[in-house]
């Protein structure tokens, strides 16, 4: 509670909970020196409440992502310390599939750099907790001939997902049509992503490529199901935004 009540930090703390951003990006939202917000950010990283992780586009930056399941956590316990009655009971719930049936379909596109792991894992993934009342497609800044092997395995050994006759499309396929959030997925992407109709709302979610994590599919494999764990926390947390997105 002491670091989450610190203004700045409360600012930096809300900052990142729309968006992965680096230092600099921060300073300018935030509006304090540098070394100030730095000071701020090493506190909220001692404490477990945010995460760093070097940029993949540009290895002298880092990209900072507020640990939503820890802030979840660590902010309800606080209330036990108050009162035993305000112990926390359950995990934060998740806004059910009804919710967003009740309001116009939303669109989202989510974009890596080649379209054949990340972007295909979130899109298929988000589909599949909206139970298809998500209008969404994914694409890629360079977009590889085929899908990954290990992304097409994962999702249909882990959750019943076959994507076997999706390819890959280019992201310059889809300017023109309009979404309500684009999601970058990769650093690289993020600066390549071009901008879509009616200004939709921009995130960034900094994750490293799985394919590169071993020299053969079966020495990535880990890295797949660890980047499939990921996507799927942000996009259970990404659920609510959707369901206020036009309600």
């Amino acid at each position: 509670m002491r670091l989450a009540a610190h203004p700045l930090r409360w600012r930096l703390l809300t900052e990142l909970a729309d968006s992965d951003y680096r230092v600099r990006e921060l300073v300018a939202l935030v509006g304090e020196p540098q070394n100030l917000v730095s000071y701020h950010l090493r506190l909220l990283r001692d404490g477990g409440l945010v995460t760093a992780a070097r940029s993949s586009f540009d290895g002298r930056d880092s990209y900072y992502h507020l640990a939503l399941e820890r802030c979840a956590a660590a902010l309800a316990d606080t209330g036990a310390t108050l009162h035993p009655a305000l112990r926390r009971q359950s995990s934060p719930q998740i806004p059910p599939v009804e919710d967003l049936r009740r309001s116009p379909r939303v669109g989202v596109l989510f974009v890596c750099t080649g379209n054949s792991a990340r972007s295909v894992i979130a899109e298929a993934l988000l589909r599949y907790r909206t139970g298809g009342q998500i209008e969404v497609t994914s694409a890629g800044s360079q977009p590889r001939p085929r899908l990954h092997p290990n992304a097409v395995r994962l999702l249909h050994d882990e959750f019943g997902i076959d994507i076997t006759g999706q390819r890959p499309r280019h992201v310059d396929s889809l300017v023109g049509r309009r979404f309500d959030h684009v999601v970058s997925l990769c650093d690289r992407a993020r600066e390549a992503c071009p901008d879509f109709p009616d200004r939709p709302r921009r995130v960034h979610w900094s994750i490293p490529d799985p394919a590169t994590a071993g020299d053969t599919d079966q020495a990535s494999y880990p890295a797949f199901q660890q980047t499939a764990t990921n996507i799927d926390l942000r996009i259970r947390h990404l659920l609510p935004v959707l369901s206020a997105t036009r309600s």
